[in-house]
């Protein structure tokens, strides 16, 4: 404790602002404001402050030392200033108490409150008319009958005009008042506004209520008044409900783990939380929305496309070695499939023009945000083909995807919803080759990575091919890329055997969304192509078969569905179009 003394001792250099200090010569303060609330100066004969500083001085060696000053009072200036910060010191204290006063009677207050919540018990009414369960969603008249007008009761089954329901849901939103809580469920499937009121406020579930809480709630379907909002412009008005399971809160409430500034590894790290979101939840919607269409696509178009099922753990590569996460297989090395179109072509010759959808890895350590680890890819190879024909396919089902999922009400108003400015794309797409593209590139004077103009035999960057994208503001077939910037397999162009039948399809926002090229059915042209990038023939014996049995001409592609979805979504990366993203130090959860 400090000294009873007349005298109080502070040394800036050598002192300690804390419980080890007591004031004396031995143990000074730090700071003369310290000193002054150990010690208030309590009348002009109170303590003496005295201090003292240190200055350079010569030891009796080469260096130099500290040597201390005799102890001194405080000059008057230093007094006014402590005595200024003391005040505010005081004040700050009482507020502090104040507040801690307040927040003593509050918290008892409330649990006055929650004691007397516990004695609140609700009770269904058996003579009730029996409640009919339903989804969210439901909106059938025959099943779900809305009550209008006005009504003494909150709940009135006596005339019969509103059906009584049984739902069950989380907690979406929550909103107080005074004698009502108004909640919005959701259960994947809808939303809908539940009233509560009277006893069933007055619960202790009712006043420990948090987001995501589940229930189960009984009650009878209105119409939303005139001039208030609610989804669906219907509520339920409750008359019994039970808590099936209680969401944390404070520290530990939803709106905690993933407020909306939190760090991005945050949220990636809450991915199962996060997708509890309105914006998350209906993403994964349109997601499941474009798989049926392109699936309903391949089936309509003329002629269709079959779905197989190819492996993803192979012993090749299609897209460059770099790329490959290998691991061990029984002794033998193996790798994630970087994409299935080698074992789509062999599908060919026996069903016909063929497509799968399937996860494809890369293991490109690569941080745009248009990159993943995993994704799904929906590839398609066509037989009997030219390269007009595969970019009119291309075309075709893209389209057709668009149109399908968008004449889905739902799926429509989630689009819109989502990305505002989204517009259906115009057909035909703009056709651009590659050699054009580079001289629109110096042309506009968008320059490599490196600063430099571009030139022929440049992989142009995804910065400046998202640029060009952008500035032209519509889809475009990019076509007839150099054979040393593309995959060994690709048909290179007849008439010009610098370029290959190759194309990428890249869009406004995103980029390229797809790639695609007529393959090469040549055995002997394929064979050099093995040389000409090392790659031992022996593994694909299976595919260079393809070209001594009954070859023909035929191309494919390889759709990103997380890009196509980030263009329809108008998401920013295509991180937030995956259900748990994979990508560059990122396997959780």
């Amino acid at each position: 404790m400090a000294a009873h003394s007349k005298n109080v001792y502070f040394d800036e250099a050598l002192g300690q602002d804390d419980a080890s200090a007591d004031g004396s010569e031995s143990k000074p303060y730090k700071t003369l404001l310290f000193a002054h609330i150990q010690h208030p100066p309590t009348s002009a004969e109170g303590p003496q402050y005295l201090t003292r500083k240190k200055e350079a001085g010569a030891d009796q060696g080469t260096g130099v030392s500290e040597v201390h000053q005799d102890w001194v009072p405080a000059t008057k200036s230093a007094l006014k200033k402590a005595a200024n910060l003391l005040d505010q010191h005081k004040r700050k204290q009482a507020k502090g108490d104040e507040l801690a006063v307040r927040e003593k009677q509050e918290a008892a207050k409330r649990q006055q409150a929650l004691d007397e919540a516990k004695k609140v018990h609700i009770q269904q009414d058996p003579s009730l008319p029996k409640a009919v369960k339903i989804r969210l969603n439901e909106k059938d008249p025959t099943v779900v009958k809305l009550r209008s007008g006005e009504s003494a009761k909150d709940v009135d089954y006596s005339e019969g005009r509103g059906s009584r329901v049984r739902v069950t849901g989380r907690v979406h939103r929550l909103r107080t008042q005074k004698d009502v809580i108004f909640l919005t469920l959701q259960d994947g499937y809808g939303f809908l506004q539940v009233v509560l009121t009277g006893d069933l406020t007055k619960t202790y579930d009712a006043i420990t209520m948090t987001l995501e809480t589940s229930l189960e709630v009984f009650g009878e379907m209105w119409e939303v008044p005139p001039k208030q909002h609610a989804p669906d412009d219907r509520e339920l008005h409750a008359d019994y409900y039970t808590v099936i399971g209680k969401a944390a809160g404070d520290k530990e409430a939803i709106t905690t783990r993933v407020s909306p500034d939190a760090d991005p590894q945050t949220l990636y790290d809450n991915r199962h939380l996060v997708l509890r979101g309105e914006n998350s939840s209906s993403v994964m919607k349109v997601r499941a929305a474009l798989l049926r269409a392109f699936r309903q696509t391949y089936d309509e178009i003329t002629p269709s496309c079959l779905e197989v099922t190819p492996p993803c753990m192979v012993q090749t590569q299609v897209e460059g070695g770099a790329t490959l996460f290998a691991f061990d297989y029984y002794g033998q090395k193996a790798y994630l499939t970087q994409s299935s179109q080698l074992y789509l072509e062999t599908c060919l010759p026996s069903l016909g023009n063929v497509f799968c959808v399937a996860p494809s890895f890369r293991a490109e350590k690569s941080q745009t945000r248009r990159h993943l680890s995993e994704y799904t890819h929906i590839e398609a190879e066509l037989d009997f083909i030219t390269f007009d024909d595969l970019l009119a396919h291309l075309e075709l089902v893209m389209c057709r995807v668009v149109d399908i999922a968008l004449a889905n009400p739902q799926i429509a108003a989630l689009v819109r919803e989502l990305n505002p400015s989204f517009q259906v794309p115009e057909r035909p797409f703009k056709r651009m080759k590659y050699a054009d593209a580079i001289e629109w590139l110096r042309e506009h004077d968008i320059r490599t990575g490196k600063g430099e103009p571009h030139r022929f035999g440049d992989d142009i960057a995804e910065a400046a091919e998202r640029k060009m994208t952008d500035i032209i503001n519509r889809p475009i077939f990019l076509t007839h890329f150099p054979v040393a910037i593309k995959a060994f397999y690709m048909k290179k162009d007849p008439t010009d055997e610098r370029v290959t039948e190759s194309v990428d399809c890249l869009m406004p926002g995103v980029g390229e969304i797809v790639g695609g090229s007529m393959r090469m059915d040549d055995y002997e042209e394929l064979t050099e192509a093995y040389m000409r990038v090392e790659i031992d023939p022996a593994p694909y014996y299976w595919y260079t078969d393809q070209r001594k049995y009954g070859t023909s001409p035929h191309g494919g592609y390889g759709l990103g569905l997380e890009r196509f979805l980030a263009w329809m979504c108008g998401r920013y990366t295509v991180k937030e179009c995956s259900l748990y993203p994979r990508f560059t130090d990122r396997c959780t959860p």
